[in-house]
């Protein structure tokens, strides 16, 4: 594994940074690109928290980039997304010094970073959501091959009705990340709901939930199902409620797991797939099961 940390895409003087993750013996031109943007609630976590998993990924003949962004409530809203979208602007830039293919990416997140990649996603795919961003985006449509989305929230309107200490920590999350106690009324929770500004020219998108994730029936399956209504190919990656072992938020990187290595065999799928410009299958086994 060969690997370029702390990337100053941002300037020498700046944070964040990125990493980038290369196959030892990577050869036979330039690699396809997986960007992929940490968890953590907008308020926490790192691309550090992820980089065993990328390391993973890159030994199977990818270029993988752990995308650093400003957390808040040092930042707020939409600091994070277009922080993203100079680090692809950089990668780009740089394609051929780190042996990536700029032509070939794809967006990638976990949880609050699923929220930001798809959002990401949807900046390059439709400009006018691009603009109310206040952002140029730093790809255009045909560079971006797909997205892999984990255990997301896409669906602010939902994440307000949710009770208890879960309700709690999200609302206390989202005051940070807008600014505002009342952030469920704010032109910020509207843009960054996903679900509510989808198109048809949203890329290629594997999308998973564990059976014992709160988010799941809320969040992945409703956007699961919106962009299937709009004709966009998804791979689904979903188990029926009683499920053994119960699938929790981010059970992806727990590989001791079963289910957990199915799905990283189904992910290394879905990027030859995507990354070779084929189509990919638009439904599971698992979710027709469910």
């Amino acid at each position: 594994m060969r690997a370029h940390r702390g990337l100053p895409y941002l300037g020498r003087s700046k944070r964040p940074s990125l990493d980038v993750f290369l196959p030892e013996n990577a050869g036979g031109g330039p690699l396809p690109v997986v960007v992929w943007v940490h968890g953590g609630a907008w308020i926490s976590g790192s691309k550090e928290n992820v980089a065993p998993y990328l390391q993973i990924l890159a030994a199977h003949g990818y270029a993988v980039v752990g995308a650093g962004y400003s957390i808040s409530p040092e930042a707020n809203y939409p600091q994070a997304v277009t922080e993203l979208n100079s680090a692809l602007a950089y990668l780009r830039e740089h394609a051929t010094e780190y042996g990536i293919d700029p032509d070939r990416i794809v967006l990638a997140g976990d949880s609050a970073g699923a929220q930001l990649a798809a959002q990401l996603a949807l900046m390059i795919t439709d400009p006018e959501y691009a603009r109310r961003t206040g952002v140029v985006p730093a790809a255009a449509r045909q560079h971006l091959r797909g997205t892999l989305l984990f255990c997301g929230v896409y669906d602010l309107k939902a994440m307000a009705r949710l009770k208890g200490v879960v309700g709690w920590g999200f609302r206390t999350a989202l005051w940070a990340y807008t600014g505002k106690k009342d952030w469920a009324r704010t032109p910020a929770a509207e843009h960054m709901s996903i679900l509510d500004h989808v198109n048809p020219d949203f890329p290629p998108t594997f999308i998973s939930g564990g059976n014992a994730d709160y988010l799941t029936e809320q969040q992945s399956k409703p956007l699961a199902d919106r962009l299937e209504e709009l004709g966009v190919q998804v791979v689904r990656r979903f188990w029926p409620k009683d499920h053994k072992p119960a699938l929790g938020h981010e059970y992806q990187f727990k590989l001791e797991i079963k289910d957990s290595r199915m799905v990283l065999a189904d992910t290394l799928r879905f990027l030859d797939t995507v990354t070779g410009g084929q189509s990919v299958p638009v439904r599971s086994e698992l979710e027709a099961a469910a």
